[in-house]
């Protein structure tokens, strides 16, 4: 089973050698706050709603001490918009009073901030700090699940067991790969089977549609000929960018 999950990871790695995190971010806070504002929603529709965010409130500061109502507007398209708009101001407080303006770089810290968990805290520390972690996302939860590398529905459970068979500097990366192939092919409901390009290291190959033509209709994003996530994504992506707020 670890040689199994080292290799599924060895050959998602040459797929998805673009992988990367699907929020557009340029600093550790513009990452943390877009990663609270991903519950129950789309990374596209965080990123199409952050550009104005972080226009009207650049920093901890100002965040800390915007008007709640105006902060509720401007993130209203991510849902849930009440409940995220205390965490971002709670979070934002938090940084200024406790941690000078800047994003701590400790597990410990990062959980310590309103409305942050170890998912969004292994965001932020692997790819705004380069500190290998673990995301257990749905996705990632969803495939460790399909490929039995874990029976765990507890994501701390998951990203325990994850842990002991995947090498700790791929911990990062691995978290990447699999949330690209889960949203791209491995869907919930109708996995593109014919199409996945680790069939073969799949014990679930089958629960989706095998034949490849049909499979083919199913992939999603930069694999579909659609566009992607990020409005700004990495240099070497191969797909197209996602359109702004109201360009649909």
């Amino acid at each position: 089973m670890v040689r199994r999950a080292r290799r599924i990871n060895r050959e998602l790695a040459e797929v998805y050698y673009y992988a990367h995190p699907e929020l557009d971010f340029e600093n550790p806070f513009q990452l943390l706050v877009a990663t609270v504002l991903s519950a129950q929603t789309t990374d596209l529709r965080v990123n199409q709603t952050t550009p104005a965010l972080f226009a009207a409130y650049p920093t901890p500061e100002e965040m800390a001490a915007a008007d709640p109502e105006r902060l509720e507007q401007l993130i209203r398209p991510t849902g849930f918009f009440r409940n995220k708009a205390r965490s971002l101001l709670g979070l934002s407080a938090a940084l200024r009073d406790r941690f000078g303006g800047e994003v701590p770089g400790r597990l410990e810290d990062l959980v310590s901030l309103p409305g942050v968990g170890r998912k969004t805290a292994h965001v932020v520390l692997g790819n705004a700090f380069g500190r290998p972690g673990i995301t257990v996302d749905t996705h990632f939860g969803r495939l460790v699940r399909r490929w039995r590398l874990t029976e765990q529905t507890d994501p701390d459970k998951v990203e325990a067991e994850i842990g002991e068979i995947i090498p700790k500097k791929e911990w990062t990366m691995f978290s990447h790969r699999v949330i690209f192939h889960g949203r791209r092919i491995c869907h919930s409901r109708r996995p593109a089977c014919g199409a996945c390009p680790i069939a073969a290291l799949c014990p679930s190959y089958g629960e989706g549609e095998t034949d490849p033509e049909k499979a083919r209709k199913l992939l999603k994003y930069e694999m579909g000929g659609m566009p992607g996530q990020r409005l700004k994504p990495p240099a070497d992506y191969p797909g197209r960018p996602a359109p702004p707020l109201g360009a649909e």
